[in-house]
């Protein structure tokens, strides 16, 4: 199998990481502590090729029946068409009904080791970069609170921050052009502040 994959990346130019990646969703959890000592628990998906991130939802109470219901949510939306693994670890919230909707997709699971979390390292590398970049920094309402902030993170995240893995092009975006900027150089604020955007003003 690795052998068909690695000729299939010299046919298309990609490396043999990139193109081994392909078709692969990882899911992780991870909590927020808001205010009146309540904690949030955030479910996400991740794109391993592109490093694209899908916020599933936000609960107080992720019970075996609304984690099964994004899985669903996620089978709709048609996100899992070119989808062939998904990872996650052994949390107990990923109940057997979650796994079962995605195997009748016909996406295989598979878990990670026991207290392994470098067997996730891309999802768990998002969970420490929307914490250092946004989460730290804030005090967290509530859950709608925490999803109007997550999804102008994700916003941002996706269309705007470059990665090194993906060649410094941003998940959902096109690679940027290098040189001197033809035009002035101008900023929008993200999250009243917290980020900037930074971008060419039309000639």
């Amino acid at each position: 199998m690795w052998g068909r994959l690695r000729a299939e990346a010299d046919r298309r130019g990609a490396s043999f990481c990139t193109l081994k990646a392909q078709g692969i969703l990882a899911a992780d959890f991870f909590t927020v502590e808001a205010a009146w000592l309540r904690t949030l628990d955030v479910l996400f998906f991740v794109e391993l090729s592109s490093r694209r991130v899908h916020l599933a939802g936000v609960t107080a109470n992720p019970d075996c029946a609304w984690v099964s219901q994004q899985a669903r949510s996620l089978a709709i939306e048609e996100r899992l068409e070119k989808m062939r693994f998904l990872l996650h670890d052994r949390d107990a919230k990923f109940s057997g009904p979650f796994d079962e909707i995605l195997r009748s997709e016909g996406v295989r699971v598979i878990k990670t080791p026991v207290r392994a979390p470098r067997a996730n390292a891309v999802a768990e590398r998002w969970v420490r970069s929307v914490g250092n970049a946004c989460l730290d920094h804030l005090l967290v309402l509530g859950r709608r609170h925490l999803e109007w902030v997550l999804r102008g993170y994700l916003a941002h995240f996706n269309a705007e921050r470059p990665h090194r893995s993906p060649a410094l092009v941003p998940p959902a975006g096109s690679p940027r052009s290098r040189g001197s900027p033809s035009a002035e150089i101008r900023r929008r604020d993200v999250l009243g502040g917290l980020i900037h955007k930074y971008y060419s003003a039309a000639a």
